[in-house]
């Protein structure tokens, strides 16, 4: 044991992730706590945070309302911060595009999307080119201000293709959810670091090792750093370790029941112009068997290895456009593999994943056929979804008292990451807690009207 520090803090933040920066930024901006230690022994935003598509929403299905209620008032706050910093984020509202080519999903668009509604999401506008006195109009490419909430169902071919003339005309209808958007995830982490450490915020670059408790709660934080082994004392000790909350709590004696999985995007540039800088995050709705030529079929066949590759694969590939107006990017994601994974560092992603999601696009985009076989291979990076069997977080105290948690994030945690933390802030300082509080506690599962709810949820609950 190397030489132990007299330090105390008022609260220890394992985790500089988008979770733990946030929590240092309600608990000291916005709640006056001016002795909170951030313990990480990777720079700031740099495991799982900066691997995001930078998305939210709003729109979110049940069991009950919990999810659309905490994610409009997280992004109530992320609003209010954008006012508050003249949006040096640059949030965004486009919304997100689905659409489908099969008439009996565009049913079922419609009953989710009521249901999606009646849970607090906004009203349901159906354009179906007779009745509908409503006409659609599309959201500007920029700022979020005055745009309307709910979400705009599409049954009319020609209103789709008029204002989307680039995807594939078997489509029959689209959901256009607009509570939704994009932003700067980096530069609103950085801001609020930035904000924290003004009001007395500490950063220490260290790995959480152990923790002392005495009498039934948190009394030190261990930590290993350049200086050896050391400690801080403290009484508040928030686990906010993004993949490694698992591993973290496991110090305390606590069991938390959480996953891993491996999600990837590509950034890929449209060189050729194919998608308009200006639109919507868009989403395919139709499960898709991936265009091969005979040859290739038969190449593929002849391995087991490859043999999956011509199989249908499941709905939801889908991309937005990334960079300013002049930018051909366009990041592409398809969460067709959610086998659970022992999070490593770095990732490693598969090599056919990029070849996947271009394929998988073009029933969507049949424009993007021209660069099958002729485009330099795209960057591919991303992270992990640390998340609960039902794909809810976990924020609130834990068994031992003075220990909390805020994690199982899954791949929401930027759009959430405003009302997590001021829930979590409001648990630790004794403020009173809103309604969805009670969903989010490691308790829940030990409540019995829960357990029920489980059997009407899974994992991939709410994921794109």
């Amino acid at each position: 044991m190397g030489s132990v520090t007299k330090a105390t803090a008022d609260v220890v933040i394992c985790g500089a992730g988008i979770a733990g920066i946030s929590a240092a930024y309600h608990l000291s901006v916005k709640r006056g706590v001016k002795n909170i230690l951030i313990i990480d022994e990777r720079p700031p935003l740099t495991l799982t945070s900066d691997k995001s598509t930078e998305c939210y929403r709003n729109w979110w299905p049940g069991p009950g309302d919990a999810m659309v209620s905490f994610m409009n008032h997280s992004i109530d706050l992320l609003e209010a911060m954008a006012l508050e910093t003249d949006n040096i984020f640059n949030l965004s509202r486009r919304g997100y595009l689905f659409l489908t080519g099969d008439v009996a999903r565009a049913d079922t668009l419609r009953d989710s999307a009521a249901e999606i509604s009646q849970l607090g999401a906004g009203p349901l506008r159906v354009h179906d080119g007779g009745s509908s006195p409503q006409v659609y109009r599309r959201s500007p490419a920029n700022g979020f201000e005055g745009e309307p909430s709910g979400a705009d169902l599409i049954l009319d071919t020609e209103v789709i293709m008029a204002h989307y003339p680039f995807v594939t005309e078997k489509v029959v209808a689209a959901l256009h959810t607009r509570r939704c958007g994009w932003f700067s995830a980096q530069q609103m982490g950085i801001y609020m670091l930035e904000q924290a450490i003004s009001h007395g915020a500490r950063l220490l670059n260290a790995r959480v090792t152990g923790a002392t408790t005495r009498g039934g709660r948190v009394r030190a934080v261990r930590f290993q750093s350049a200086d050896g082994d050391n400690q801080v004392s403290t009484d508040t000790f928030v686990i906010a370790a993004g993949p490694y909350i698992r591993d973290v709590a496991a110090i305390l004696g606590i069991e938390v029941p959480v996953l891993n999985e491996l999600h990837a995007k590509i950034a890929f540039r449209d060189r050729l112009g194919v998608v308009p800088r200006d639109v919507p995050m868009m989403i395919w709705s139709d499960p898709v068997t991936l265009p091969w030529s005979p040859d290739e079929r038969e190449e593929l066949a002849a391995s087991a290895d490859t043999r999956w590759l011509l199989r249908e694969l499941p709905a939801g590939v889908h991309f937005r456009p990334e960079g300013a107006a002049d930018s051909p990017v366009l990041l592409m994601l398809w969460t067709y593999d959610v086998d659970p994974v022992k999070p490593v560092w770095p990732p490693q992603f598969d090599p056919v994943y990029a070849e996947v999601v271009l394929r998988g696009l073009t029933h969507m985009i049949p424009g993007l056929c021209n660069y099958l076989g002729r485009t330099a291979r795209p960057v591919i990076d991303g992270g992990y979804y640390c998340k609960t069997r039902e794909n809810r977080p976990l924020i609130g105290p834990l068994d031992v008292e003075g220990a909390f948690i805020i994690g199982a994030l899954s791949g929401f945690g930027q759009m959430a990451s405003q009302a997590a933390a001021e829930l979590l802030a409001a648990h630790i300082i004794g403020d009173a807690l809103p309604d969805y509080a009670p969903e989010f506690l490691l308790s829940r599962y030990d409540n019995p009207d829960y357990q029920a709810l489980l059997d009407q949820s899974d994992a991939t609950s709410g994921q794109l």
